[in-house]
């Protein structure tokens, strides 16, 4: 019984850990992507109506502001 366990607890811990390996390989950008992750559609900041309503809910939840060349802080509520 205890050497079942033992096996079954080996196996999924070899598993979970074995899962995780990756190749570099697949991670690296190629030179030949590197003109599309460099287009305008891949800013996150192309869209200014969009940045003013992520900062604003970032300012509501956070309660704080900065980094954008204005500081303070506050409760939100504006």
């Amino acid at each position: 019984m205890k050497s079942s366990r033992f096996v079954l607890v080996l196996f999924f811990g070899a598993a979970a850990f074995l899962s995780g390996c990756t190749s570099a390989q697949l991670v690296r950008v190629q030179p030949w992507e590197r003109a599309t992750l460099a287009d305008y559609t891949m800013r996150s900041d192309r869209d200014p109506l969009h940045v003013a309503l992520a900062e604003h809910v970032f300012f509501s939840r956070e309660s704080a502001t900065g980094g954008r060349g204005v500081g303070g802080s506050g409760c939100g509520c504006n």
